[in-house]
């Protein structure tokens, strides 16, 4: 499915272009359905942010939910005839292969076409090669710290807690996902860092920092923000672990360090815990206050109505609900490998990871001083603005602004001998 840009859009996406510039265009690759929760939010306000920005965006996506008006163009590579065909029917590996097939299939027809191009993993190697051939800037999303160190210490700490990650799992280490992912990395001209924890792994690594760039994600604050009603006196001390229950993510210590700080109120734990994981966790999970909400939809309800998030991740690229909660005036007790941007005794207590015994000293600070509390959550508030999603736009503006090849002026010719700079077939609308 294709979508046109209106005269209007076209107007908005030549609004922000100085005089006698085109307009800065960009391919934006997503191998998953665009828009739903998760990574899919994330590439969607990415592209939104990009839109208002000016540029003349085409998105090649699995297939959208919900509207993107603006785009120049859409293309939904696995969407016939109005129906989404699911990753599946095809087998996910075959369907991510697909979509980078036709994606680097437009790049190699229209060379000209675009100034950048974005990509996301598993459905990008042949873009990024296209896209180095011809000429044009390949920059890779790397939502996750350096696979190999995700991989290692997460199964490290699946080690620890007695319990191996199943099959399938996105931090089981297989050789052919390893280099798959090594490849990807070798590929692009940038890869694009949402934390200074990611660009540690890299560096650690062996990659080249003059490729590792830095942006960020955001928040949205229309789901999240704080709330007006004063706590209310009879409250007990709330604390809220969001996230995946798996090794990786930290529960266990997040539930031990609530043992030692004396239990000291409500932790309310959101998500699903994984079978196995549950049953080396044991009765830690039986602790008083300990209350198992699983899956919470409106995670910004609860984020007001809490004084803590608790994430002692071990690995992560940048865990979107510490911005979420902390934008709630909910204050973040993280780990230092959580990718936040939320700083130590500012707006937010960060103990380093695997420290469970520091850990349970920020808790019970919290829990047991209120003028703490009450500053640190200040600290959050006064944050706000700089985190949402429309500054990590104004920052990924700025790496495709620097990226882009130099692009013709409005009104140049353009010829289809693709001997000049702004060679090539004419480009879509927009």
């Amino acid at each position: 499915m294709t979508t046109g840009i209106t005269t209007n859009d076209t107007a908005a996406a030549t609004a922000t272009a100085t005089a006698g510039e085109r307009p800065l265009r960009v391919l934006y690759s997503f191998p998953h359905t665009l828009g739903r929760p998760g990574i899919s939010t994330t590439a969607f306000h990415q592209v939104r942010s990009m839109i208002d920005a000016g540029f003349a965006v085409t998105v090649y996506c699995t297939s959208l939910a919900g509207e993107l008006d603006g785009a120049a163009e859409v293309v939904e590579t696995m969407v016939a005839r109005g129906r989404r065909i699911p990753h599946r029917a095809i087998g996910v590996r075959r369907a991510y292969g697909y979509h980078d097939r036709r994606t680097a299939h437009e790049l190699a027809t229209r060379p000209y076409a675009y100034d950048v191009v974005h990509t996301w993993p598993r459905g990008c190697i042949h873009t990024l090669r296209t896209a180095r051939r011809i000429g044009l800037p390949g920059l890779r999303e790397v939502c996750s710290p350096h696979s190999r160190s995700a991989c290692g210490l997460a199964e490290q700490e699946a080690a620890a807690c007695g319990i191996q990650l199943p099959r399938g799992h996105a931090h089981r280490g297989t050789t052919g996902h390893l280099r798959r992912e090594d490849a990807e990395y070798d590929a692009a001209s940038t890869l694009l860092c949402p934390s200074d924890y990611v660009v540690r792994t890299f560096a650690e690594y062996g990659a080249d920092t003059g490729r590792l760039v830095r942006h960020a994600y955001g928040y949205d604050p229309a789901r999240f923000f704080p709330t007006d009603l004063p706590r209310p006196a009879d409250r007990p001390f709330t604390m809220v672990f969001a996230g995946r229950g798996e090794p990786n993510k930290g529960l266990h210590y997040a539930l031990r360090a609530w043992r030692d700080a004396g239990a000291p109120g409500e932790l309310l734990i959101c998500g699903v815990i994984m079978p196995e994981y549950r049953a080396s966790l044991g009765e830690l999970l039986s602790l008083p206050g300990v209350r198992e909400l699983g899956f919470v939809d409106d995670l910004g309800t609860l984020f007001r109505s809490a004084d803590a998030l608790v994430l002692p991740s071990v690995t992560e690229g940048s865990a979107l609900v510490t911005l979420e909660a902390a934008a709630c005036g909910c204050v973040p007790v993280i780990s230092d490998a959580c990718g936040s941007p939320a700083r130590h005794l500012v707006d937010g207590l960060v103990h380093q990871a695997t420290d469970t015994a520091t850990l349970a000293e920020h808790i019970q600070l919290l829990a047991e001083d209120p003028a703490t509390l009450a500053t640190l959550r200040q600290g959050c508030l006064d944050a706000r603005d700089r985190h949402t999603w429309d500054a990590a736009g104004t920052r990924l503006a700025e790496v495709y602004r620097a990226a882009a090849r130099p692009r013709p002026p409005l009104g140049a010719p353009v010829t289809s001998s693709g001997g000049s700079p702004g060679g090539g077939r004419l480009p879509r609308s927009g």
